[in-house]
């Protein structure tokens, strides 16, 4: 099968990973009162270049456009190649976006070592987009492992009484995953022709026994950090721990790299191991789903309340992938998308808050609605996005989760649906609380409304959360090609050679034998219960 892709006579996309890196080395040198306006003035020009990428990428193309190759090593081959497709570019821009709100949002949250947290902010930055866009495996797994000391030190150094605690945990966790990554990238070296090129590697077939043995440690590395139930124990004390804008990253974006690695390698490379192993990331998927919202209705601390619901609606992003069909995995991404950009709104709804009373307990902080009527409504909108309330953007992806999952078995979604509707009790219990009452006598001269600031932080969230809960064609255009690619590859891979010259000639026909066509095949589900 052809791979078309587009270069650009611009390297559009080294500009946006690198940019942040530049700037991070501007911060450093700069005087301290410029340090919080480079940083801003940094990230808001790695949006302008990001911006470009988003209109002038090719929705009729399926395959990797903005392009770059040049050699890094000779042996073993290694290159610095960059892409991006339908998949990635949504991830690229919500990454661009949300971290000039992290820096805005960090304006006074962050008091002591201001150069060095926006330094390290702004290297974050490049090493999240460089994963997005890595096209070589070598250079995908730097940039990975460059997003492990950042992190760490956001919540080791920034964070609550706990961080040390909280950031070794996320970092051991983390780092037991990347190692069975990198024994994987390691076999698919030698057993995929001797090249890390991540889009050579998806064209080669594996045999049966060495794709389940590759998934299980591609599934170490992306479960934890989704994290899938049972590996999502770290995240409730990152979180927690962690200051407002650690917050917002890894809910918004960290979480998303381990459900783009199934995306991007394990349905491709794996296809007959993916097709193994559904059942049980399908069975792990809902008990995510129940089992997080289940957990968010018992927390006090709103923090922990924001983490749990992650593990539920990052349950029906992997749902969504594994459901191996359209409809599931555009879901999937749409939601990345939507989960990063509702739950980082919240976090940041929770860190307005702790700025003024200095708790995260729901119990010190009721009755906001009179004195923080701004607050209120806000949190109020984000909310009824994050249950998936219709005209807003949640609604969009978890509908086409669950159309997904409705083709692959009716009992698996209804199942799933359930977090929906633990998600509508949990989160208008929390807004119920902490918008109406009376609030606690000594922190009433605290609650202060929203700042200028705080609103320019908040307002794009809102206007991203009606515009693709009204317009979602933008982003949807933007994946159809590379998605049905993808599922297309995916079947390809599992059929054998023979299909897959079948395919190269024109052929329509599916393998009705392959248990990949099979589930790929609506035809398939007409019979199922």
């Amino acid at each position: 099968m052809s791979e078309p892709s587009l270069q650009s006579a611009f390297p559009w996309l080294t500009a946006v990973v690198f940019l942040p890196l530049v700037g991070a080395a501007l911060v450093c040198l700069v005087r301290d009162t410029m340090v919080r306006w480079t940083a801003l003035a940094v990230t808001v020009a790695d949006v302008l270049v990001a911006l470009p990428v988003w209109f002038q990428f090719d929705p009729a193309v399926s395959g990797m456009q903005f392009t770059e190759h040049v050699p890094w090593i000779a042996s073993p081959p290694i290159s610095y190649q960059l892409g991006v497709d339908g998949i990635s570019l949504p991830l690229v821009l919500m990454t661009a976006l949300l971290m000039p709100l992290c820096v805005l949002a960090s304006w006074r949250a962050i008091e002591t070592r201001i150069r060095s947290f926006m330094a390290v902010t702004l290297i974050m930055e490049a090493a999240m987009l460089g994963v997005f866009v890595a096209l070589d495996f070598v250079l995908f797994y730097v940039f990975w492992e460059a997003m492990l000391i950042p992190m760490y030190l956001l919540i080791g150094v920034w964070g609550g009484p706990n961080r040390l605690y909280a950031a070794i945990k996320f970092f051991l966790y983390t780092l037991a995953g990347s190692v069975l990554l990198l024994v994987a990238i390691i076999v698919l070296y030698f057993q995929g022709g001797h090249t890390f090129d991540i889009l050579a590697l998806g064209r080669q077939t594996y045999d049966a026994s060495l794709q389940s043995w590759l998934f299980l440690a591609f599934f170490a590395a992306f479960a934890v950090k989704v994290p899938m139930f049972p590996f999502h124990t770290w995240l409730p004390d990152a979180h927690v721990e962690a200051p407002t804008a650690g917050s917002v990253i890894l809910a918004s974006i960290l979480l998303k790299m381990g459900a783009y690695g199934f995306l991007r390698f394990t349905l491709p490379m794996l296809p007959d191991a993916t097709v193994t192993f559904t059942p049980l990331m399908i069975m792990l998927s809902i008990v995510a789903i129940i089992y997080g919202a289940y957990m968010a209705l018992a927390q006090a601390d709103l923090k922990k309340l924001i983490a749990y619901s992650s593990v539920s609606h990052m349950g029906f992003v992997t749902l969504g992938i594994f459901v191996l069909n359209h409809q599931g995995i555009e879901g999937a991404v749409l939601q990345m998308v939507n989960h990063g950009i509702t739950t980082g709104a919240l976090f940041l709804c929770v860190g307005a808050v702790y700025e003024r009373t200095h708790s995260r307990m729901i119990a010190d902080n009721v009755g906001l609605a009179g004195p923080m009527p701004r607050y209120a409504t806000l949190l109020v909108i984000f909310a009824l996005s994050s249950l998936g309330l219709p005209g807003t953007n949640s609604f969009v992806g978890e509908f086409l989760v669950l159309v997904g999952a409705f083709l692959w078995n009716k009992i698996a979604a209804s199942l799933s649906a359930l977090g929906v509707i633990l998600a509508a009790v949990y989160l208008l219990w929390m807004v119920q609380r902490v918008a109406f009452g009376v609030p606690a006598e000594r922190y009433v001269r605290h609650l202060v409304d929203l700042n200028l600031r705080e609103m320019a932080t908040l307002a794009p969230l809102v206007a991203l959360v009606f515009w693709i809960g009204f317009f979602p064609n933008p982003v949807l255009t933007r994946m159809h090609a590379s998605v049905n690619e993808l599922v297309e590859r995916a079947e390809a891979r599992s059929q054998g050679p023979e299909a897959r010259g079948n395919r190269t000639d024109g052929s329509e026909q599916r393998d009705a034998s392959s248990p990949l066509a099979s589930r790929l095949d609506p035809r398939a589900w007409e019979d199922r219960p």
